[in-house]
């Protein structure tokens, strides 16, 4: 189809992970394409979320390794740390990969299209800009307009002394106290910098585990090693309400034995979950359904909503509210529309990464679900004190756990917390990919000394026969 400006054969509501790689995708296939964002291209993800974050965490590792360079044998004096220095380099490393999307439209001849998205019906999207409103047309048109932090009645964010995840990031100095609600990755991952950054932190989770999605040994190893940096931690916590006051914020709580409890701090950080951004996205004016329960766009496994042309991938489309998983939908399902699918998503093995210290990380099933499910499972364990590069880098709490089905050899789950937990992940993603049996990915030789060994040593360990420990 013939670009007149106005027309196009794809225009893509949203600019992040989901919606740019989408976009990006279609051009390679011949498509003439168009991405609408009203704020940077990135999204979320890029801009106030996965990339600034990860850049704290890495300045917050660093942190901590500089409390420690006496082990070998740098002599710093007294450390002083501030958070603000840390924050500004969080915003560089977006503001590059921000300007990195900006390239690879370019590149990619697709059209940005700056301004706030309106799906109006009829294969037509209407976008409002400062100087008005323009319409375009698609014979596609894919929602990915993500998600955003969710507020409850009884933590209203403010933005002063109750933050979001997205408040959080933009801080120049550490509070003296800290409570975080909510102990999945997002509340963990600030745990780290902000205690890190000398915070007293307190995490607060109404369920009876930290990073509750894991597997349950993974979860008890993350309590302890918090605990250990001088973390208080209170799981099974029921919060009843948050009062601000001269003080700072005071928290109200049931404890898990059902005694209620008072906590005042400085600040307070709500990391509660997501929520869809699907309001005010024209939903409604072209009859696109939502699911029942969570206001998600409801989709099909190749994206398409209950609208003929009207497609839904990412935070907006439920599931997972992860990056790569957005990505992988956005990139399936246009695919599908021109013609070139090599299968829908395969959401039985997308890898869950959590990348505080120690790093966590998990794909497949955890070793209570692979039960449930009815399988015949043995499991393995490696301990990262047994593999040497580990002990060498000063870095040896935690392990790997591969959850094996006996039958047929098949790697039903694997869990690591500790050392590059994220990174390593990737190689039981593409074993599980590729059907790899346990045996096989120990028969793949692992080079001496990694980290990566510890991969192979746990899947002999999922066999009973681990040579290392």
């Amino acid at each position: 189809m013939a670009n007149d400006g106005k027309t196009f054969d794809l225009i893509v509501i949203g600019g992040g992970p989901g919606g740019y790689v989408a976009a990006i995708r279609a051009s390679q296939l011949g498509m003439t394409a168009a991405c609408v964002e009203a704020e940077k291209l990135g999204g979320v993800c890029l801009n106030i979320g996965c990339i600034p974050t990860k850049s704290l965490l890495t300045s917050a590792l660093l942190v901590n390794e500089v409390k420690k360079a006496e082990q070998h044998g740098i002599s710093t004096g007294e450390v002083s740390v501030k958070l603000g220095p840390a924050q500004e380099r969080s915003r560089r490393v977006a503001a590059q990969m921000n300007k990195g999307v900006g390239f690879l439209f370019k590149k990619n001849k697709v059209s940005h299209i700056q301004g706030w998205g309106r799906l109006a019906g009829d294969g037509k999207v209407e976008v409002e800009t400062e100087d008005g409103t323009e319409t375009y047309s698609a014979k596609h048109i894919i929602v990915a307009t993500g998600s955003r932090p969710r507020s409850l009645p009884f933590l209203e964010v403010d933005g002063e002394k109750i933050w979001s995840s997205d408040d959080a990031l933009f801080q120049e100095d550490a509070p003296e106290t800290l409570a975080i609600v909510g102990a999945g990755a997002i509340g963990m991952e600030f745990a780290d910098i902000f205690e890190a950054y000398g915070s007293d932190v307190t995490i607060l989770e109404a369920l009876d585990r930290v990073l509750p999605v894991e597997d349950h040994e993974i979860s008890a190893q993350m309590e302890k090693a918090y605990k250990k940096r001088g973390m208080t931690i209170h799981t099974g916590a029921r919060l009843e309400k948050a009062e601000p006051g001269d003080d700072g914020v005071t928290l109200t709580f049931k404890d898990k034995d059902g005694e209620e409890q008072t906590l005042t701090v400085d600040r307070v950080l709500s990391a509660v979950g997501r929520v869809p951004n699907t309001g005010d996205v024209g939903l409604d004016a072209a009859g696109v359904e939502l699911t029942e329960k969570g206001d998600f766009v409801q989709v099909d496994e190749w994206m398409r909503t209950n609208v003929d042309g009207v497609y839904a991938v990412g935070d907006c489309a439920g599931g997972a509210l992860l990056a790569h998983k957005a990505s992988h939908e956005g990139i399936a399902c246009v695919e599908k529309i021109a013609g070139e699918a090599h299968g829908p998503v395969d959401y039985g093995n997308i890898p869950n990464c959590t990348y505080c210290h120690p790093e966590v990380a998990s794909v497949g099933l955890t070793e209570e679900q692979a039960k449930e499910a009815g399988h015949d499972i043995q499991v393995g364990k490696f301990p990262w004190v047994g593999n040497g590069r580990a002990v060498a880098h000063g870095d040896a709490e935690g392990f790997i756990k591969v959850i094996r089905d006996k039958k047929y050899s098949e790697i039903l789950g694997a869990h690591i917390i500790g050392p590059h937990a994220t990174e390593l992940i990737a190689e039981f993603v593409v074993g599980r990919h590729l059907e790899t049996t346990a045996e096989e990915m120990e028969k793949a030789i692992h080079p001496h000394p990694t980290l990566s060994e510890a991969v192979a040593e746990a899947a002999l360990a999922s066999l009973g026969r681990a040579i290392h420990i």
